[in-house]
């Protein structure tokens, strides 16, 4: 492109026709492609493409490395459309360089069972590298993928190998640095010097309600640089010289960069260009005519591509599949030179565990009378993390209390690989970062903090949970037994709103034995996210002797204790009481007082409803056999959603107000959480239902 005809956009307005400006021709296509989309679907966000379509052009005709005739190339640069409202932008990139949507997929843009959804859905679209649409989750995410990509490389990368070197770009919005996560994920990055790491911040200044001057007035570029970014202006988005230069100097920068475009949201549109009615709705038959008559488009023709176009899109494919070929070959000799790090290379982006990867978890046995349920995750990681090395963890600042420690692995630094990171007190950037790093490839990502502060992740949890992510949260300090700190920090109603989370797998084991199992299942998951939740307090380490063995957990409910029929009775039950985590030795102990008095109570732990629910229905019953009506819950939460496993005749020994400050014994005996009251429930419950089948 000529710098005195093309380098600003800006100058061609309203030319004639379409031109023989092949640059200009092939940005033109997505605006179009934009507006006609939302257009037909009479839904969707128009203003964000046409006003990014030469930032987006520029970044993936002149940069992105990818091959689109393999949208898993473990060398790819990744690209996240962290403004996900723009999701025409990706999805025209997407048809354009050759990934295999459809015109006809863009005709159908959010419309039932497309492959063109009106935010970016990771695993349902080939391209999209993550699900974004809840504004500075893909500004974090991004950040993670960069922090998997530096590790892989400190890892397997050997002189004259970079078998792992590629960016990860990002396309971010006004709202997307508004968003407090892209606050913490920023300062993470700086702190960390993650120089793959280049964003493109579409400064358009408009905003939902209109220009960002009413609620947003700080120099973004500013506040990057006290990140520690390397940050760069380019005063006019269509200018591609100039957005061209700042990606190369950004490539060569240390830091992690930010490069603010101001951009023209709608560009083009002869009325609606620069205000907030191109963002969120269609811009209206004339408006897109009109539009089209200004980009010297022909005004009757929809979702038009011109062959010339389309064949410089197309471009991408022979360029991928040579960039590609380039690192097959590296790789094939790096192979050679290195063949047991290929080898490992190639098991980890697999997803595939080592052999005898859990051989080394421990039981722990019943003579260390307690222990709490962190401290046995903490065993269980340290057993786990010499074999399976792609194990990486962290903490939000509470290493020492979560513990979360990879003992020997080293902390992850500006300047140093390692295998603990110290987020910060970051938990929202934390969470999401893991999303990336398990969306990256590579590595197997956990991560700590207080199942309190699972508020402050939730969002990064629901999209792990919504994209199927094997992503590892552990939360500790699960009930009102992490006592002293009070009603503040003890959580109540968590336990019911992580279970209402689609494919979040929550386990929240009895004991020490429990807790070491559940690791084993977290790891052999990877088709969802799992939420580990551990006492702080110490518990009995339950006599599996005398027990069903902890193996049960993966089947998320078992029969842990069942006092045997008397001679000629029924083989089932009086009553079935069914606890999780510390309330489950406190029931096998009211059980067992229970049994002196003839009354016969199983004890059924249940570290996880999922992976119970899952279960075929045989084994439900047998474990809840349904000709048993008297059953008791026992958990020190909430008990909203119980009676699911319950039943209408059942009853719950629960905590449905918040919780108080003191030892945490001391408030667990006090709020009605000991064998005494458990059994004097189960007593009343047991009257109460046989009464009922009398009348």
């Amino acid at each position: 492109m000529s710098p005195d005809t093309t380098s600003t956009l800006e100058k061609i307005v309203s030319p004639p026709s379409y031109g023989n400006d092949l640059d200009l021709l092939s940005i033109n296509t997505i605006r179009t492609l934009a507006a006609d989309a939302v257009q037909k679907a009479n839904s969707g966000h128009p203003g964000a493409p046409m006003g990014l379509a030469p930032a987006a052009y520029v970044l993936w005709h002149r940069f992105l490395k990818h091959n689109p005739a393999n949208p898993h190339w473990p060398d790819r640069d990744r690209f996240v459309l962290s403004a996900g409202h723009a999701s025409m932008l990706l999805y025209s990139l997407l048809f354009l360089t050759g990934y295999g949507l459809t015109i006809e997929d863009l005709q159908q843009f959010r419309q039932w069972g497309s492959l063109t959804p009106g935010h970016p859905e990771y695993g349902h679209t080939v391209g999209v590298e993550t699900t974004t649409g809840p504004l500075g989750q893909g500004f974090a995410t991004g950040v993670g993928m960069a922090i998997a990509e530096r590790e892989l490389a400190a890892r397997f990368n050997k002189p004259g190998f970079a078998v792992v070197n590629h960016h990860t770009y990002a396309i971010c919005s006004d709202g997307d640095v508004m968003e407090g996560v892209s606050h913490e994920s920023a300062s993470l990055a700086g702190h960390l010097r993650l120089g793959k790491l280049i964003y493109l911040y579409d400064a358009n200044q408009i905003s939902i309600d209109g220009s960002t001057e009413l609620a947003f007035t700080e120099d973004v570029g500013k506040r990057f640089e006290a990140y520690q970014w390397h940050v760069q202006h380019v005063p006019d988005g269509n200018e591609l010289g100039k957005i061209t230069e700042a990606i190369e100097a950004a490539q060569g920068d240390p830091r992690p960069s930010l490069i603010v475009l101001r951009t023209h949201i709608g560009y083009g549109a002869p009325t609606r260009q620069d205000s907030e009615l191109a963002h969120g709705q269609a811009l209206g038959e004339e408006e897109v005519r009109g539009t089209k008559i200004r980009l010297g488009w022909d005004p009757d023709k929809h979702f038009f591509v011109p062959d010339e176009a389309l064949a410089n899109w197309r471009q991408a494919g022979p360029r991928g599949a040579e960039a590609e070929a380039t690192w097959n070959y590296l790789f094939s000799r790096y192979k050679a030179e290195y063949p047991e790090l290929a080898a490992e290379f190639e098991r980890v982006l697999s997803g595939k565990l080592p052999e005898g990867w859990d051989a080394d978890l421990p039981v722990v046995p019943v003579d260390k009378k307690s222990v709490s349920t962190r401290a046995a995750s903490n065993m269980a990681i340290n057993a786990l993390a010499p074999r399976v090395p792609e194990l990486i963890g962290g903490s939000a600042d509470l290493t020492g209390s979560n513990l979360t420690e990879i003992k020997g692995g080293g902390a992850l630094g500006a300047d140093a690989s390692g295998r603990n990171i110290h987020y910060g007190v970051r938990e929202h950037g934390m969470a999401a970062a893991m999303n990336g790093m398990a969306l990256h490839g590579g590595i197997r990502p956990f991560g700590g903090t207080f199942l309190i502060f699972s508020d402050y992740m939730r969002p990064a949890v629901r999209l792990a949970a919504l994209m199927k992510a094997p992503t590892i949260f552990v939360w500790s300090h699960d009930s009102i037994g992490q006592g002293e700190d009070g009603p503040t920090h003890q959580p109540v109603e968590h336990l019911a709103s992580l279970r209402a989370m689609p494919n979040l797998m929550l386990i929240r084991p009895a004991d020490a034995n429990e807790a070491i199992e559940a690791w084993r299942v977290a790891l052999l998951h990877h088709d969802r996210p799992v939420g580990l939740v551990l006492t702080r307090q110490n518990v009995p380490v339950l006599d599996r002797t005398r027990l069903a063995p902890a193996s049960g957990l993966a089947k998320g409910a078992y029969t842990l204790f069942d006092p045997p029929a008397s001679n000629g009775g029924s083989p089932d039950p009086d009553l079935i009481i069914i606890a999780t985590g510390s309330e489950v030795s406190i029931s096998v102990e009211a059980a067992e007082r229970l049994a002196g008095e003839g009354i016969r109570a199983r004890v059924v732990s249940m570290p996880s409803w999922d992976l119970f629910a899952a279960q075929p229905k045989s084994y439900r019953d047998e474990v809840l056999p349904p000709s048993v009506r008297a059953r008791l819950s026992v958990e020190s939460a909430a008990s909203f959603g119980w009676e699911r496993w319950i039943g209408d005749e059942g009853a719950s020994v629960a905590l449905d107000h918040f919780g108080a400050s003191a030892p945490g014994a001391t408030v667990m005996a006090e709020l009605g959480f000991t064998a005494d009251n458990v059994a004097e429930h189960a007593r009343s419950l047991v009257q109460r239902v046989a009464a009922g089948a009398q009348t």
